[in-house]
């Protein structure tokens, strides 16, 4: 019987020279005999495209031995350094028909080992047909010719098909890895990673220039300098009507080759005033002559007034932070130059960049073809959250109430709303009482200016007993948590008004409440876990900056499914929108925003939309995908270049839609104020001092989000819902298939360190390097003499791995990792499942086959949560005399232990007991330990369950 394996290439692995690159082989090691592949110089993906046979002695045993590939760098010492490995079991191999491509993830051979990348197998066994067809294909892959191989090659890279990683957990026995599936043409095979990001060195200030003696840089280093012809039309006097009706509806053409903006109709006006600048892309200039043209608006056919030819040649350049140019009165002209003999218009011609304060709101060539309305939804803008508050409404107690049917005791509830939020108390104490007791605390949140009233009612069973107005100017501001004196407030009875109220002051119903303004609490829309911000609404409390962000959006490329694409970026309080770019799929933005940081441990958030309202259709703008970066993983003063992958995930699958081109730079000007920063609560003192529930923080935070959607949405333009969701997004709790996947590898990847911490100290107790061992055992002898320097050497053995560590340190930001959430491998029945509504729509077939599959998967868990309890259920025998023989046992153990820790001294038993452990394999027992066994004879209360 053989075993073949088939090396097929690797990806994403660790650089080893000083190029940033290897040179990668593999050695395959399995029943004692190895084999190696060829090198690959300079590269770290690299492809071989080999195959290795080996002879199985006995197929009974199969199951038993594994295969180890290793990938080593080759030194040119003859000794290769350990870049990672994979280990399958026999048992997880399959006949030669049923086996197929997979990708593994490279494991760590020990616990310091440093791995990255993925290894391209297929690994199976050959019966005597199989073998015969495997030695002939063998004998004729010499005789291919070179350029056979190279034509075998493009079209492999040509043809992409499916990437499937198959987990494969650090030690024990290795699961059967799933076949991957196949691509459109049925084929199965490896594909080029394009998840990562990749660097740049784009022609910006920041990197061609040497940077300034200052902490902050000056404006629009972080994106390229694009040229702009600016042309501000300011007004027109004393124009010649062309209509025999004696009026004028003048309008201006500003026209360069073939591009022209227009500016608004102004009916009537012999005089008018436009103030419209227009701004023309020099990329995109074609001429060297810019008309600026009069018109009157008529029903057929406009008539030209008259016109003003200006030299490019002649135009000036500005520089920020120069002064405007004064526009000049210019006579109209005929079409042959002669001037009218009345009519002059004022404008003004410079060029400039896009840190021209004109720019903004400058009509641009790339949004041409659009009307007015479509060209405000294409402006750049910046835009703020409203600063949101908790409003706490206390409710203790009443007096005197009065019940509309005095025939029976009443069961008065309260009923709080303020604006489209209400809650509702449960029954007063006593029950039937007309002075019930609450002691109920109800929190809404309220947006400034905090214009809204709080409206209290007062219910029994449905029907009023009295209300109160409060409104919210009245209501006190708590900042510190502090004590606020509850008030008593009189009740109106229902249908009554303030004055009624007022001449009937010598009785009515009165409430015990206190209302507050929680102003010390962070109003939570984002996840926790990304969010951007946590000052507490209250400005007194915020702590001042620590730093500056700088994000420069430069271009995108290879969009799809879009013509006319903006990027949103949100950190804090700030919303940046940039310009809309119509009819191209590759837009150049170049446009640069700022913000104030407060805590390094937040998220900026960058998305791409496809604009759908430049023809007011009313339809959603489309998501292309979005990049957060953690500001923590930045280096101080760096500019980060890099082109992020765009990914959105939906119901029929994983979807790339191009690339943005982004630029990002934190500095810090507060040095001391951001590490301390770091002991700091990640949120304010109130949400530790009066914590409020996670059920009702999830209720809270559904409002926070309308009310910013809500104002977002009014601004003009609006940034709107879609838009807003889309960046806040907060997970779904529902179950998913994929995300559990995910986090099942993230604990994997936990339990493969302890692993290889395991398996260190397993090759340390069996002697599996003498050396290693030896130097433990002079190790472990100095610390028992010497206990006083155990402490100092744990703490430098860290510092020595965090040292060693550096020179790996990572050199681009954190990203979205559609493999690290499994949203590359998901089937389609997982992404149905996903986005399935709740309740669900499916038909009882398919919900009972994932029903059935979801008790498969929690009944493993519910396997190990059972085994997890036996060994604490045993724990607990020790001494519960459960079983009183195996407690009489222990304790006697226990009494003799402290004995003998008594009269001998510790430094003695310590150094037994450690030599005992390390002890040569030649004097251990290959049965488990009497210790082991008795711990395993305990008993447990899994023979008590039904």
């Amino acid at each position: 019987m053989k075993l073949a394996v088939e090396l097929i290439e690797a990806a994403n692995l660790l650089p080893k020279d000083s190029r940033g690159a290897s040179n990668p082989f593999v050695e395959i090691h399995f029943n004692n005999e190895s084999q190696r592949s060829q090198t690959r110089h300079i590269t770290l993906d690299p492809s071989w495209n080999e195959t290795f046979v080996f002879s199985v002695p006995d197929s009974s045993l199969l199951a038993n031995l594994t295969i180890t590939a290793s990938v080593l760098h080759d030194s040119g010492d003859g000794r290769g350094q350990f870049m990672g490995q994979v280990v399958l079991s026999g048992s997880s191999l399959g006949p030669a028909v049923s086996s197929s491509i997979q990708w593994f993830p490279l494991e760590k051979r020990f616990f310091f080992s440093r791995v990255r990348g993925e290894l391209c197998l297929r690994a199976y066994y050959l019966d005597e047909e199989d073998e015969l067809s495997l030695n002939t294909s063998l004998k004729k892959e010499p005789e291919k010719s070179k350029n056979e191989a190279e034509e075998v090659k493009t079209k492999k890279q040509k043809e992409p098909v499916t990437r499937v990683f198959q987990a494969v957990a650090a030690g024990g026995d290795k699961k059967k890895a799933a076949p991957a599936p196949s691509g459109k043409g049925g084929a199965a095979g490896p594909a080029k990673p394009d998840y990562n990001l990749i660097e740049t060195s784009p022609s910006i200030p920041a990197l061609t220039r040497e940077r300034v003696n200052s902490k902050i840089s000056s404006t629009y280093d972080l994106v390229e300098v694009m040229q702009y012809l600016f042309v501000y039309v300011v007004k027109a006097r004393d124009l010649p009507t062309k209509d025999i009706t004696g009026f004028l509806d003048p309008f201006v053409e500003v026209k360069l080759g073939n591009y022209k903006g227009i500016t608004k109709i102004l009916e009537k006006n012999n005089n008018p005033v436009w103030g419209q600048v227009f701004a023309f892309s020099q990329h995109q200039t074609q001429a060297d002559t810019l008309e600026v043209i009069v018109k009157d608006k008529d029903v057929l056919l406009d008539d030209i007034v008259g016109r003003v030819k200006v030299n490019l040649t002649d135009v000036p350049h500005r520089t920020a932070p120069d002064g405007p140019i004064a526009p000049l009165w210019r006579w109209l002209e005929y079409k042959d130059g002669t001037k009218l003999r009345h009519g002059e218009i004022n404008f003004a011609v410079w060029f400039g960049t896009q840190a021209d304060e004109a720019f903004p709101d400058a009509w641009q060539s790339d949004a041409h073809d659009v009307s007015y309305t479509g060209l405000i939804n294409t402006r750049s803008k910046v835009y703020f959250s409203p600063r949101l508050a908790y409003l706490r409404v206390s409710v203790l107690q009443a007096q005197d109430l009065v019940p509309v049917d005095k025939s029976k005791p009443p069961n008065a509830t309260l009923k709080v709303q303020y604006g489209q939020q209400s809650r509702k108390t449960r029954p007063g104490t006593p029950s039937g009482s007309v002075n019930p007791t609450w002691n109920e605390d109800l929190l809404f949140v309220a947006c400034p200016p905090f214009k809204d009233q709080l409206v209290i009612t007062v219910e029994d069973s449905g029907q009023s007993l009295g209300r109160l107005l409060v409104p919210l100017s009245s209501v006190a501001r708590n900042d510190q948590g502090k004590r606020i004196p509850p008030k008593w407030y009189n009740l109106l009875k229902p249908g009554a008004t303030i004055d009624e109220v007022k001449r009937e002051e010598r009785f009515s119903s009165k409430l015990h409440l206190k209302i507050t303004l929680d102003t010390g609490y962070h109003v939570i829309e984002e996840p926790v876990q990304y969010s951007s911000n946590f000052q507490p609404a209250s400005k007194k409390i915020q702590k001042s900056a620590i730093g500056l962000l700088e994000l420069g959006v430069l271009s995108a490329r290879n969009l799809t499914g879009t013509k006319a694409p903006y990027c949103v970026a949100r950190y804090g309080p700030k919303w940046v929108r940039t310009r809309t770019l119509l009819n191209t799929t590759t837009p150049r933005w170049n446009e640069q925003f700022t913000w104030e940081v407060f805590d390094p441990c937040t998220i900026l958030t960058v998305a791409v939309f496809e604009n759908c309202h430049i023809s007011d259709k009313g339809s959603t703008d489309k998501k292309l995908g979005k990049v957060r970066i953690r500001i923590s993983t930045l280096q101080t003063d760096k500019v980060y270049t890099h082109f992020y992958p765009l990914f959105v995930l939906q119901q029929s699958g994983l979807k790339k839609n191009g690339e943005v081109h982004l630029v990002v730079r934190f500095t810090c000007t507060a040095w001391a104020n951001m590490l301390v920063q770091y002991g700091r609560p990640l949120l304010p003192k109130m949400h530790y001092s009066q914590p409020i529930a996670i059920m009702l923080q999830d209720q809270l935070r559904s409002r926070a989000i309308a009310l910013v959607t809500e104002r977002l949405d009014s601004a003009e333009p609006p940034l709107r819902k879609e838009v807003v969701d889309y960046i806040i997004e907060v997970p779904s709790q529902m179950w998913s298939m994929r995300k559990s996947k995910a986090n099942f590898y993230r604990v994997t990847s936990i339990i493969s360190s302890l692993s290889s911490i395991g398996k260190w100290i397993n090759n340390i107790l069996q002697w599996k390097n003498p050396f290693t061992t030896l130097l433990v055992h002079v190790l472990f002898i100095t610390l028992v003499f010497f206990p006083e320097l155990i402490l100092p050497t744990v703490f430098l053995y860290l510092f020595a791995i965090g040292l060693y560590n550096y020179r790996f340190r990572p050199s681009r930001p954190l990203h979205l990792d559609p493999r690290l959430a499994q949203a590359d491998v998901a089937n389609s029945d997982e992404l149905d499942e996903e986005f399935d509504t709740f309740p669900t729509t499916k038909n009882m077939d398919l919900v009972r086959m994932r029903y059935d599959r979801l008790r498969t998967v929690w009944g493993r868990i519910q396997t190990v949560a059972g085994d997890i309890a036996t060994q604490w259920e045993r724990f607990n025998a020790l001494l519960s005399w459960r079983d009183p023989r195996a407690t009489r046992l222990f304790i006697i153990f226990s009494l003799l232990v402290a004995v003998l820790v008594y009269v001998t001294p510790f430094q003695v038993v310590a150094l037994l007991v450690g030599l005992y452990i390390l002890r040569h394999p030649k004097f251990r027992s290959k049965s488990p330990s009497p210790s082991f066994n008795f711990y395993k004879r305990l008993p447990s209360r899994s023979d008590m369950l039904l």
